[in-house]
């Protein structure tokens, strides 16, 4: 912190670029400053030294406020206030509690393991934020979000976009954080700070309203008494939009060499204000480059790969385990013990504030429970991934894409006994398809199924996209999640009936193509050819996911299917 108040900013590489770790402790400054007014941040980080020195900077910057950590599987009483169940138990009347959220008032609520907060919790949590607590008062803390998952394991969006900061310390070391931020120059005052904001929140695709509100508030907290300048708005967005960000600004596109040089302006006929564009729908190449480059590399990665992750599809029950007495208990509801698991926390906690009315005179200690207060478990369920490898073994170079599927499927199996989940493997050339593997988790299995596989012949497309489908839906019916990664070049010259023919086993290609897409079944296509764009058809006929991959490898295709599935 400055003497006056302001936080300090550090720039490395003659001013280019922000510090990593300065970024990190200037959110825990600002956040510090007022943790109501940001909401708080996202830090993703693995346990460590690093995470808790930013920890203890923001813990420094809040003296003598109050510290709270809130458990993943809280219950609504415990979190906004309810009954209290022993206290209840002992007085005989009910006797209720605070909540965490009014324990924490004008402190912190730190939520480690952020990615696995049930979907209830953090919809409690941001309505808190938005209207404050049950009692009615309007929500004073700040949330911290810890973010331990890896890959794509991310926090409830619901939740991110209500906070201002998402921090990522994954690539700091410990010795990285000794440094104290020097200070920096504010820059050239900003007409329209507000403007330059929504308009670089445009250029990102920052779709939320909250994202410029709160870059905006950061850039007068570093301003402090004096006119937001041009550095202010670039750390600002820096902070805030660039970790929002989807999608790269898109370049300018040069003039044409035959264009003729624009006229000069009229003396006698001065442009039109009304006419010029607003420096806010325009912003600022330097600014765009400098917020540009603050995108986290993993984001950056995401965007420029393209098309979103597949999901399975949601129609009615299919694909929920049908087990009602095994799972991860989410919560209880009423019900009858013989057909649940008894609650008994939630059976006491129903009929306690009843007890008044229900005993008779004179009794103190009998606790008097009826059918209506009998409360049983809701178990979730964890639904597994199958997925059904779909290759095509024809044609000369049938034996170098089997050997990389193989080397693919073994791959896929290895994490699939981390996971349980499960693979399959259907394979057509010739006349038709044959399902090799049918959908297990066991590597001994699958290499046994693998190893005498032939290639050659034709290329029946249609007989394997239905052989797929087969499989699929049998093992969405079994209440498994399917999923479909065809391996193919898309060149079709074999009916349905054994007939050869481009022409016709096209055209059932697509139709076999449409029906997958019909069944809502995710899928992922693999162009292993090195010409053409008939995959690519088929890709767009089952609605699935296109990867041009002329040139294979096991651990390019096992890579792409962990990113799409």
């Amino acid at each position: 912190m400055r003497p006056d108040g302001r936080p300090t900013l550090s720039r490395r590489g003659g001013g280019k670029s922000l510090d990593l770790w300065a970024e990190a402790r200037l959110a825990a400054d600002l956040l510090a400053a007022e943790p109501p007014g940001y909401g708080g941040a996202v830090v993703r980080a693995p346990p460590g030294p690093v995470r808790e020195r930013w920890l203890e900077a923001l813990r420094d910057g809040l003296p003598g406020t109050p510290w709270r950590c809130l458990p993943t599987g809280i219950g609504d009483d415990a979190l906004l206030g309810g009954l209290d169940l022993a206290a209840t138990l002992a007085a005989g009347r009910p006797v209720a509690r605070a909540g965490l959220l009014a324990e924490a008032e004008g402190g912190i609520v730190v939520v480690p393991m952020a990615e696995r907060l049930p979907p209830g919790t953090a919809s409690r949590l941001a309505a808190a934020l938005d209207t404050g607590t049950a009692s009615g008062r309007p929500a004073r803390f700040g949330l911290i979000l810890l973010g331990e998952g890896e890959g794509d394991e991310t926090v409830a969006e619901t939740l991110a976009d209500r906070l201002a900061f998402r921090i990522d310390l994954s690539g700091i070391g410990p010795a990285e954080t000794r440094a104290d931020p020097p200070d920096s120059e504010p820059g050239a005052p900003v007409s329209d700070p507000v403007g330059d904001l929504c308009a670089l929140a445009e250029a990102f695709g920052v779709a939320s309203l909250r994202g410029p509100i709160l870059a905006a508030r950061v850039a007068r907290r570093l301003a402090g008494d004096r006119p937001i300048g041009r550095n202010d708005i670039v750390t600002a967005a820096r902070l805030v939009l660039a970790p929002r960000a989807t999608r790269l600004p898109a370049p300018e596109e040069p003039a044409p060499e035959t264009e003729a040089p624009p006229e000069e302006p009229r003396a006698e006929s001065p442009p039109d204000a009304a006419s010029e564009p607003a420096a806010a729908d325009t912003p600022d190449d330097v600014v765009l480059e400098a917020v540009r480059a603050a995108i986290p590399p993993h984001l950056l990665d995401q965007l420029l790969a393209g098309g979103p992750r597949l999901t399975a599809a949601k129609a009615g029950r299919v694909g929920q385990a049908a087990a009602s007495r095994t799972g991860r208990p989410i919560g209880s509801r009423r019900g009858d013990p013989r057909r649940g698991r008894l609650d008994l926390l939630g059976t006491l906690r129903a009929a306690a504030p009843w007890q008044t009315i229900r005993r008779g005179e004179g009794e103190t200690r009998r606790l008097v429970v009826r059918r209506d207060d009998l409360r049983i478990r809701i178990l979730k369920q964890r639904t597994e991934t199958t997925t059904v490898f779909c290759v095509d073994a024809s044609g000369s170079a049938a034996l170098e894409r089997l050997a990389e599927a193989k080397g693919a499927v073994e791959l896929l199996l290895a994490e699939a006994y981390v996971r349980r989940d499960r693979v399959a493997l259907v394979a057509f050339r010739g006349t038709g398809a044959e399902l090799i593997l049918p959908p297990t988790r066991s590597l001994t299995r699958a290499k046994r199924g693998l190893s005498g596989l032939p290639g050659g012949g034709g290329t029946p497309l249609a007989s394997g996209i239905d052989a797929a489908v087969a499989v699929a839906l049998g093992v969405r019916r079994g209440g498994s999640r399917p999923a479909i990664v065809l391996l193919t070049d898309g060149r079709a010259n074999v009916a349905r009936s054994g007939e050869g023919g481009r022409t016709r086993a096209g055209a059932e290609a697509l139709q076999a193509a449409r029906t997958l897409r019909a069944a809502g079944l995710p899928a992922l296509v693999v162009d292993t050819g090195s010409r053409g764009e008939e995959a690519r058809r088929v890709a767009e006929a089952m609605g699935a996911r296109y990867l041009k991959l002329p040139r294979l490898e096991s651990g390019d295709i096992s890579a792409a299917v962990r990113a799409a599935l």
